[in-house]
């Protein structure tokens, strides 16, 4: 291995530190860089091994290299072992010349070596996805999926066939990839950051209904071609362990977890769940990385450059340039049988701008896991050679993990090279290159290639207990495409007799992928001891438990399982059961579990009908109630309308009031209705007025704590909120939004006040407009636009002169314009010109000496807790909305400024602005958070997020502009800039 800091590499510091310090004084464009860019040569394969530093008891060995293979981002072995790469040559700029290929790789003479190599295919517009099926591969190369197949044997396609179309290419950093066969014979995808709108392609031309991906992934069924969403969310990579549990991870975040379904939570509109995917790195998202590559040239120079103030940015080093995962890729959980019996499950993620491969175990703490980190102080992998980019990884036939390197130069998005720079650097340099290698254990002896496309269907069904998963995978994959029903004795035999548990689960959905999975199969599997295949069979068994007393009852005796997991799967899979059935099950689980977020989704996933029986079930027999079902399920109850729901509803409270009364006011209190609405008077007529006094007394209750001068701002906060349950009071709230009331306390008077729809909500905060501080005027605002007849109140202030117009954000009215009536569409276009400079680029000119002046970080710090803490997160303050202001300050100061002052200039559609329009008149705004089959999460300044039901949702659009609100320099001057930006850049 090469010593990061060689002789060799001190000595090119210190010349290029002189170098520099001599030209300090002039302007960057007046100095030639050309001696000190020289290309950094790269090395051969051979050479390039010897750079690798390998954890104790591995080895690296290598597979392919150029000219066999390029520009390698994603892999798959076919049934025979042949290997498909996707080749992206067109990476990152190039897009226009469709350079992308697949290439087909074959290692004839089983050496390990593959000495043999073909275009499969050609012209493919940024491919990054790939996969084997059909004796074929499908492709992903947004907008589209494409079917390949050689059909002739010359090892180049002769089929080429789109199947799918509408996946989005606005970021070549978050296009589709990573497919994966899944153990419910479908092959998964991950959509990326872009998102998609997708639809089937039938003879050329796109079919049926969009399916929108936006914020989730996919699945597909190879036999009837048609797709699904799928929890997930990702941005590259994304891997199945074993059991089925599904991780992702984003390029600041580098390992996630997939919790649940989506296609659970897509019946019951009702839920509204936590996000399915979570952050399980215990040393957090972007966790500490150990590189052993040294400092790039470029980046030597562009760092004194900076500091020399020659060209504007951040001094690398001090601001933490690296050291950290910034650019997650590929997460893949080895499954193989080549690495040391204790490695198996290990997540595996690649940092490709810190030239490594990460492993992490995975620590299984019920339903979620906890990414622990193995080495110390080091990586699985380190390469001191800056080309090493390692972007996907693929468990072999072999029982080995593949490293599919792309092998380029620079790394590095364009737009933050100063031009000085950027003229004496090739992006495209590498493009020629690539590597694949092969890690190993120690210990490792390679075996013949499997050729399994020869094997019968009855040969196939033994390797569904091979310790390889590749062998696993693939057999599972065949024997469903093969639809070889003479197998199913076999089948269920391995369900009974196979030496694994994976066997006994490959079995078990190897049987339902050709529709034989028979009752006595799955009790068979329901009463194993290990709770895996337990699992796994009540899933299973959904299709046929309406069918079967004998399931139900072997499903129902696990509702007491020790085991977190099979438990979850309960509270999901009972939802199949009769209502008469499910009702007492949910209960117990909300018992056992009810104080779980993910687990209390579940159930309410299963109670999509029937919420009223499990609702006086928990009232009456359970031992622990918590709250928070109680209100989802009124909540549902209230929505829904069921006329069963509601009659057991009124029929339970009625019985409540003489023998419980604090369950009934708890129940009371939990269903929310408003004074007046139907279900408030169904309630007080059944109660023969009770409910309304309930109610009554909570708000005199909160209303005594607002008038205690002695209670605290948190009590004060959560007695506002109960203000919602009388008629607007506007003496109530002009007293709780005057400026000597806590931030916090006016804050919530604003998030209530949203949900009266009386237009003296509206008024009221324009006659207080004078007095609400700057912290909170965008959260007034969203107030008084969240209606459009409020929005008619705005205008006419704006009209009578009441209201300045300096003192509305009139980018927020503008983003509403497509859902107005007509008439204030024209007046919301007329203040456009009032007196606004809609040049942007002459505003950013304008600020350009700001990269000139002096500034002073202590006023900086303030400037941004004051305008910039709301929507970013910096060294402890602040939410972390917008983007990663830790990431973004590597760019320079002068990318801050043009970012800041242009904020749509280049918007990522991870931080677009969204309008939803609810069916109750009230509008939102806000980036999308999070998206379930049930419910969106939009996200607001001070880190306010409200999840709207997506039955509640008249429209959602996007405005085509930045969360960032422009106009910032109506508010700082050029000295203020320069301490911002002096801020930002040294934290």
């Amino acid at each position: 291995m090469s010593n990061l800091w060689s002789p060799s590499w001190i000595t090119q510091l210190v010349v290029l530190g002189l170098s520099l310090s001599v030209v300090s004084c002039a302007t960057g464009d007046e100095v030639d860089y050309s001696e000190q860019l020289r290309p950094v040569p790269a090395l051969s394969p051979n050479e390039a091994l010897k750079t690798f530093h390998v954890a104790e008891g591995f080895r690296v060995e290598l597979a392919a290299a150029e000219p066999n293979v390029v520009d390698p981002v994603a892999m798959a072995f076919d049934a025979d072992g042949r290997l498909f790469v996707i080749e992206m040559r067109g990476y990152s700029e190039d897009d226009g010349q469709v350079l992308g290929r697949v290439r087909l790789l074959e290692d004839k003479d089983d050496d390990g070596q593959y000495e043999t190599s073909s275009v499969f295919a050609e012209g493919l517009s940024w491919p990054t996805a790939i996969t084997c099926t059909f004796d074929g591969v499908l492709v992903g190369a947004a907008p589209d999926l494409i079917f390949l197949k050689d059909h002739d044997g010359d090892g180049k396609a002769d089929e080429r066939r789109v199947v799918f179309t509408g996946f989005r290419k606005s970021n070549v950093q978050g296009l589709l990839n990573t497919f994966k066969w899944g153990l419910d014979n479908r092959i998964h995808g991950v959509t990326s950051s872009s998102g998609a709108s997708v639809q089937k392609v039938d003879k050329n031309k796109p079919t049926g209904e969009s399916i929108s991906l936006s914020g989730r992934d996919f699945a597909i069924d190879p036999l009837s071609m048609t797709l699904s969403p799928t929890s997930g969310g990702g941005q590259h990579g994304m891997s199945f362990d074993a059991w089925g549990n599904k991780f992702t991870c984003s390029n600041s975040d580098h390992l996630q977890q997939v919790v649940y379904d989506d296609h659970y939570m897509a019946r019951n509109p009702y839920v509204s769940p936590p996000s399915a995917r979570r952050s399980i790195a215990e040393d957090g998202p972007q966790a500490e990385v150990y590189r052993t590559s040294p400092v790039e040239a470029w980046r030597v120079i562009r760092t004194r450059l900076r500091a020399a103030k020659i060209v504007p940015g951040v001094v690398e080093g001090g601001g933490r340039a690296a050291g950290y995962f910034t650019g997650a890729t590929g997460v893949t959980i080895f499954r193989g049988d080549g690495w040391p019996a204790e490695a198996s499950g290990l997540a595996i993620i690649g940092d490709v701008g810190s030239n490594l491969v990460h492993r992490k175990r995975l620590v299984d703490k019920g339903l979620l896991f906890r990414g622990v980190r193995i080495d110390e102080k080091s990586e699985l992998l380190s390469s001191s050679d800056i080309w090493f980019r390692p972007v996907q990884y693929a468990n072999a036939p072999d029982g080995s993990l593949y490293v599919a390197d792309m092998y380029r130069e620079v790394i590095e998005h364009p737009k933050s090279l100063p031009p000085m720079i950027k003229k004496h650097l090739d992006l495209t340099s590498g493009r020629d290159r690539g590597r694949i290698y092969r890690i190993v254990g120690d210990q490792f002896t390679r075996r013949p290639t499997p050729r399994l496309n020869s094997m019968t269907t009855e040969q196939l069904v033994a390797l569904l207990d091979h310790p390889n998963g590749w062998h696993r995978e693939t057999a599972s994959r065949l024997i469903f495409e093969r639809q070889d029903k003479s197998v199913t004795p076999q089948l269920s035999e391995l369900v009974l007799k196979a030496d694994s548990a994976e066997g006994q689960m490959h079995a078990l959905y190897a049987l339902q992928g050709l529709d034989s999975l028979t009752t006595e199969t799955l009790l068979t599997a329901l009463s194993d001891t290990n709770p895996r295949v337990q699992q796994h069979a009540i899933r299973l068994s959904e299709p046929l438990i309406p069918h079967s007393a004998a399931l139900r009852e072997q499903i129902g005796q696990l509702v007491d399982s020790p085991d977190p997991r099979v438990r979850f799967q309960l509270a999901f899979s009972i939802g199949a059961f009769p209502i008469s059935e499910k009702t007492a099950l949910l209960a117990k689980l909300v018992d056992s579990d009810g104080d779980d977020p993910y687990f209390r989704a579940a159930i309410q996933s299963s109670a999509n009908e029937g919420a009223g029986q499990l609702l006086r079930e928990l009232a009456t027999d359970s031992k622990h109630i918590p709250t928070e079902m109680l209100s989802q399920l009124a909540s549902q109850i209230g929505k829904q309308q069921s006329a069963a729901d509601i009659a057991t509803v009124l029929q339970l409270l009625e019985q409540l009031q003489e023998t419980d009364s604090a369950t009934f006011e708890k129940l009371v209190t939990a269903f929310h209705a408003k004074p007046g609405s139907k279900l408030s008077q169904q309630l007080a007529v059944v109660t023969r007025g009770e409910s309304n006094q309930v109610i009554a007394t909570m708000v005199q209750d909160a209303i005594a704590v607002l008038e205690d001068e002695e209670a605290s701002v948190p009590a004060k906060t959560d007695a506002v909120a109960l203000l919602r349950f009388q008629p607007f009071d506007a003496d109530r709230f002009d007293t709780l939004l005057q400026p000597s009331q806590s931030i916090e306390l006016q804050r919530e008077a604003l998030q209530v006040m949203s949900q009266f729809d009386e237009p003296e909500v509206a008024q009221l905060l324009l006659d207080n407009w004078q007095g609400i501080g700057p912290g909170l005027r965008a959260s007034a605002l969203d107030v008084v636009v969240s209606r459009p007849v409020w929005v008619g109140l705005l205008l006419d202030a704006i009209d009578s002169k009441k209201l300045p117009v300096a003192e509305v954000n009139v980018a927020r009215l503008v983003e509403l314009k497509p859902i107005l009536p007509e008439s204030q569409q024209k007046k919301i276009a007329a203040l456009e010109t009032l007196g606004e400079n809609s040049d942007r680029v002459a505003v950013v000119d304008s600020y350009r000496s700001a990269l000139t002046l002096d500034g002073n970080a202590i006023r900086g710090e303030k400037l941004f807790v004051q305008h910039c803490s709301a929507c970013h997160h910096l060294s402890g303050k602040g939410h972390p909305i917008g983007p990663n202001l830790a990431a973004m300050k590597n760019r320079g100061a002068e990318a801050i400024l043009v970012n800041v002052l242009r904020p749509n200039m280049e918007v990522n559609p991870q931080y677009m602005n969204y309008i939803c329009l609810t069916s109750d008149g009230r509008t939102i705004s806000g980036m999308i958070a999070n998206e379930t089959a049930t419910t969106i999460t939009l996200v607001q300044a001070d880190n306010k997020t409200e999840t709207i039901l997506r039955l509640d949702i008249e429209q959602l659009r996007s405005t085509g502009v930045s969360l960032m609100p422009e106009g910032l320099e109506k508010v700082i001057d050029t000295q203020s800039m320069a301490d911002l930006l002096e801020y930002l850049t040294q934290q």
